[in-house]
């Protein structure tokens, strides 16, 4: 294997599939892998307790005590692999999943069952088999941390052969990054009310592990609307050994809140972008709408709204959104802006590069939201008082092509300290390097201020921008939000034409 051993393993990996559509095809590399972690897990453990002489082998709460699935007999990959060319290979490897998931409740309905397909090419999970079972695991921890990483690789690489259809699922690395290391999710609830592939609570993990913290020390819960991805987010954070409350709800979040009542420290969370169909009408009189009611066209501002709904005390929010969110006035979301502004519960809004996503180049915003901006701790340090103030960040010249790739773009590891340090700068939590506003990058703006651009929260405004570069939208991102707002109109058109009928029928 190459040093970079991700890459190497996934090119190999696709050369295989032929034909296959990469959404088919990611269950089946996927699932396979999976399997390959579980069995090398249990392997380790396995001998671990035959050198100790006092556990016995065959008890599976032997392995669930250490964290480790257990794995049947029937199910282990050496007998896959040495069976991996044998006609019925596909019906075992469905009879291995049913089996791990019989004996581990946790991993209920979580695992793929397609390899008995006929459709499905043999020769295909052969070379799958045959590719991972090459791949040498020692028992180390950095070994079970590498299969994390290709798991990670494969999601992101597999979201970029699907294009946006792909990517609606998966969170780039480098967003991901910006937002915990902005947040510092040390310890305490971490929830995700779209999780997707479960990719941002497998940085949170990362984030602890990097900075020597805890990973006990947080508790995880999402919910994910499609089943398809609620199963790989649950296979991603079993790869990492992370056990969350995540659930699947098949109505959507908005809809029906599978967390009413909890509140939590944490909510990282890239919701889907101006979505018309999220059932607002039947929703007008929710509670969580504390900042006023989301046009029924278009639910970013539910979105918003659910996720401060659900902060603890001193909680922090950072939520992906469409750029529009930040100026947007059709169906009273200026109103919605103005409201949050006022009543503080905006801390600060990053305005990111284009062509971080898979599939668009349209660029999109980093919204932080606070429940109480007073006071409040973060990673064990005292935050300032900042109610009436908001920051601004202006990363849109920041970030670089992925090397080998035409249109999507990285941010570096430089740039992410930069944006982060400058947030954790002016919340007072570095007083040895004191908040500065630099012209172009970054600026403190009070509500007055705010107040004076009509609460519209493009950074560019605030950090000295020069309006010709204000004026600058790129094509597709005008486009896209001229749609939006389109839309945005046409549903209110409808929901009116269906007020002044029925107010015509009763007349009648």
């Amino acid at each position: 294997m190459s040093d970079n051993i991700e890459r190497t393993l996934f090119a190999a990996a696709d050369k295989m599939r032929g034909a296959m559509d990469p959404g088919e095809y990611k269950h089946v590399a996927l699932g396979l892998l999976f399997l390959r972690y579980v069995s090398a897990a249990f392997e380790v453990k396995r001998q671990e307790l035959a050198a100790e002489e006092l556990s016995d082998l065959e008890d599976p709460e032997e392995y669930a005590a250490e964290n480790v699935f257990w794995v049947p007999e029937q199910a282990r990959w050496d007998r896959l692999a040495a069976n991996a060319k044998a006609d019925d290979i596909g019906v075992q490897v469905d009879d291995a999943m049913r089996e791990i998931e019989k004996t581990n409740p946790t991993l209920q309905d979580a695992l793929p069952k397609v390899y008995g397909r006929a459709n499905l090419d043999r020769t295909i999970i052969t070379g799958l088999i045959e590719l991972f079972t090459n791949l040498e695991l020692t028992g180390t921890d950095s070994d079970f941390d590498l299969i994390g990483r290709i798991y990670e690789y494969f999601i992101g690489e597999f979201a970029s052969s699907e294009g946006k259809r792909g990517g609606e699922f998966y969170t780039p690395q480098s967003i991901v990054s910006v937002m915990t290391e902005m947040m510092e999710p040390t310890s305490g609830r971490v929830y995700d009310p779209c999780c997707g592939t479960g990719g941002f609570f497998v940085q949170s993990e990362k984030f602890i592990e990097a900075h020597q913290g805890k990973v006990d020390d947080i508790a995880v819960y999402g919910q994910e609307r499609n089943h398809t991805t609620f199963r790989l987010a649950r296979m991603n954070l079993a790869i990492r050994g992370i056990f969350g409350d995540l659930r699947w709800n098949q109505e959507g979040t908005l809809t029906r809140d599978a967390f009413p009542d909890e509140r939590f420290d944490f909510i990282l969370a890239n919701p889907p972008f101006n979505i018309s169909d999220w059932n607002g009408e039947a929703l007008r009189e929710d509670q969580r709408w504390r900042f006023g009611t989301p046009p029924v066209g278009n639910a970013n501002f539910a979105w918003m709204a659910h996720i401060h709904h659900h902060l603890s005390a001193n909680g922090i929010g950072g939520v992906v959104m469409a750029n529009g969110a930040m100026s947007s006035m059709q169906s009273g979301e200026g109103e919605i802006r103005q409201a949050m502004v006022e009543q503080d519960a905006v801390d600060c809004i990053v305005a990111l590069p284009g062509q971080l996503f898979f599939g668009t180049q349209i660029p999109a915003c980093l919204w932080f939201l606070a429940k109480d901006k007073s006071n409040g701790t973060a990673a064990g340090k005292t935050l300032r008082d900042r109610r009436g103030e908001v920051l601004f960040i202006d990363a849109r010249k920041m970030g670089a092509l992925i090397p080998g790739s035409r249109k999507q773009k990285q941010l570096s590891d430089e740039e992410i300290a930069k944006i982060a340090g400058t947030y954790h700068a002016w919340r007072g939590e570095t007083p040895e390097y004191p908040y500065e506003d630099e012209p172009g990058f970054c600026a403190s703006s009070t509500l007055e201020e705010i107040a004076k651009h009509n609460y519209v929260l493009t950074p560019g405004r605030y950090v000295g921008a020069s309006a010709a570069e204000e004026d600058d939208e790129p094509f597709e991102e005008k486009f896209e939000r001229l749609r939006g707002e389109l839309e945005e109109q046409f549903a209110e058109g409808r929901r009116l034409e269906i007020e002044i009928r029925s107010v015509m029928d009763r007349l009648t």
